[in-house]
């Protein structure tokens, strides 16, 4: 699995724990957005990191 597809993934699940948040409402609604939320930012952070490549040394 390549980087950007992983970043995909987690800003994915972070639209789904966020409206599950949303729709939870209350503190404990709050924190489920704020957790999904952060992985919004985080995945899409992660796509702007560049990549590191390791070769194989035999």
């Amino acid at each position: 699995m390549q980087g950007i597809t992983t970043s995909w993934i987690v800003i994915g699940l972070g639209v789904i724990v966020s409206l599950i948040g949303w729709y939870v409402g209350g503190y404990w609604g709050a924190g489920i957005l704020g957790f999904g939320l952060a992985h919004i930012l985080l995945g899409a952070l992660d796509m702007f990191r560049p990549t590191v490549r390791t070769e194989d040394r035999q």
